[in-house]
């Protein structure tokens, strides 16, 4: 299996800035086409033998840094990339099986441990850690991905450790800027957190200080969980994809009136939805026709300025808030199996092996070898066209991982 990236790289997140990439044609800041990584693993940051090539299993991203975990074939451990790592690469990398990745902390999940480390300083020991059980004494309990732990999960700021009630049986969580989606063993979806842009789906823009289950999907068991900036997505035990948030950038996949207006160069594009408690209709274009017709969920029973052109006719409808759980038919002859989400764009992985991506792409994180940002969930051929087989998805703020194996490995 590699792992491909593309997107962001200011801070070699993706692959090292060197003269090398030039002659690859590796953009130093934006990697427009999937580029293999394997080649541009820090090896020293994990202790390893520089030229020992590592079989990454696992990455881990934020803005500006990456983690690749490393199979126990090769002892297993984690290699970390990118901007300001301090003294977290000296520590002893090795052995570790999980790690979590933020603008301040790194946090490493090893057997019988887990460690945060502050960023952009040298310190020799984290600022903060728990012990776990050995693997003989572990249970079902403590067998979690991070940023879950044993009790709760570990935040990406102060307190890093946040206790979770035993009662909601979480097997997965994820965090988004500032929001957390929680999947129960029985499928429930929980979110708590900011809700200013809808992100947490319960068809209004308020905040929630606790857990409080998704209604909206209450009896329909769910086997997976994405945040991004302020979207979420999920991905039922059917194979159904469901996003709610932001739909600025198009990252739900649903028809966003910036990107349409960028497109069609009608005129500046309105800054919308920057007061989540506000929604506003588009302005008429000269002659008084209404042009686009704009749509904030605040309320799951109100739809506003839904309005209609001259004569009666019903404009396009778009989407800048979507407050509560939609169904996205990415492909409908096949389940998805993995989601992933940026700061504002989304990634998805079908049974197919096909991977589709959607939202903001300035800088290529959608895969298609430009910068176009689309609200369509959209193919990335790159993949087909070499023969692979996408198996998983990460993506970083404005970047994308992508793990693929080839074909006739599968088809053999």
């Amino acid at each position: 299996m590699d792992w491909f990236g593309f997107g962001f790289n200011a801070f070699g997140q993706i692959c090292d800035n060197n003269e090398k990439l030039k002659i690859d044609q590796c953009c130093t800041v934006k990697v427009l086409t999937p580029t293999n990584i394997k080649d541009y693993v820090d090896a020293s940051s994990c202790q390893q033998d520089t030229n020992k090539r590592i079989n990454i299993s696992l990455i881990r991203a934020s803005w500006s840094r990456r983690a690749s975990l490393y199979s126990e074939d090769d002892g297993g451990g984690v290699c970390l990339s990118g901007f300001g790592l301090g003294g977290v690469t000296g520590a002893g990398c090795h052995g570790c099986k999980d790690a979590q990745i933020s603008e301040e902390y790194v946090t490493l999940a090893f057997p019988d441990r887990i460690e945060s480390w502050k960023t952009g300083n040298n310190d020799k020991t984290p600022v903060w850690s728990m012990a776990m059980k050995t693997q003989s004494e572990e249970s079902s309990e403590t067998s979690l991905y991070l940023p879950l732990v044993p009790g709760g999960y570990i935040a990406a700021k102060p307190p890093l450790y946040r206790p979770i009630s035993p009662q909601l049986k979480a097997v997965r969580l994820a965090l988004g800027a500032d929001h957390a989606l929680l999947l129960s063993a029985t499928g429930a979806m929980y979110t708590w957190g900011s809700g200013s842009h809808g992100q947490l789906g319960h068809e209004v823009l308020s905040s929630e200080q606790e857990p409080r289950a998704v209604e909206a999907l209450w009896g329909l068991p769910m086997s997976f969980v994405a945040a991004g900036g302020w979207h979420s997505a999920c991905i039922s035990a059917g194979g159904d994809l469901y996003v709610w948030g932001w739909n600025k950038s198009g990252q739900l996949g649903l028809p966003s009136q910036t990107l349409r207006k960028e497109q069609h160069g009608r005129r500046q594009r309105p800054e919308l939805c920057q007061d989540a408690s506000t929604s506003t209709c588009d302005e008429t274009q000269e002659g008084g026709k209404q042009s686009d017709v704009f749509i904030s969920t605040q309320d799951a029973s109100t739809s506003t300025c839904d309005e209609t052109q001259e004569g009666g006719k019903q404009s396009d409808v778009f989407i800048s808030i979507q407050a509560f759980p939609a169904l996205l038919d990415i492909d409908p002859s096949c389940e998805v199996t993995k989601v992933s989400c940026g700061s504002r764009h989304t990634a998805a992985v079908t049974d197919t092996g096909y991977l589709y991506t959607w939202g903001w792409g300035d800088y290529g994180q959608l895969g298609h070898k430009t910068t176009l940002s689309s609200d369509e969930p959209q193919y990335v051929d790159f993949f087909k066209e070499k023969g692979l087989r996408v198996v998983d998805v990460v993506c970083g703020a404005w970047n994308t991982f992508a793990a693929a194996i080839n074909e006739e490995v599968v088809t053999s």
